[in-house]
């Protein structure tokens, strides 16, 4: 599998699917599965039962995972969606993300 260009922490557009057009944080990457958990985006329904911390039990809605494919990382200096590329640092040792549309580095 290749490298993955969504880290947690970032924030992501949704290019596809019935969340088309939403942003939101990215707050887990699933790496084996191609997937992650974005907030806010791809809401499902879950039942559960009563528990000591829910102690009603009931439906509770959650965040489910959407494939990479359909996230595109929002650029930090204009806010639209970016592709992102890979450099050498200045130091020569790690590579940064930029966005490929204005060359500001991806934190």
């Amino acid at each position: 599998m290749s490298k993955l260009h969504i880290k947690k922490g970032d924030t992501v557009y949704v290019n596809s699917g019935e969340d088309k057009g939403k942003t939101g944080r990215v707050l887990k990457v699933l790496v084996k599965e191609g997937r992650a958990l974005v907030e806010g985006i791809n809401m499902v329904s879950k039942s559960t039962k009563p528990n000591a911390k829910n102690p009603q039990g009931g439906i509770v809605k959650q965040e489910a995972a959407i494939h990479i494919s359909n996230l595109n990382v929002v650029d930090p200096k204009t806010g639209k969606p970016t592709r992102v590329g890979r450099k050498e640092s200045s130091d020569g040792r790690t590579f940064v993300r930029y966005a490929k549309k204005s060359g500001e580095e991806i934190k």
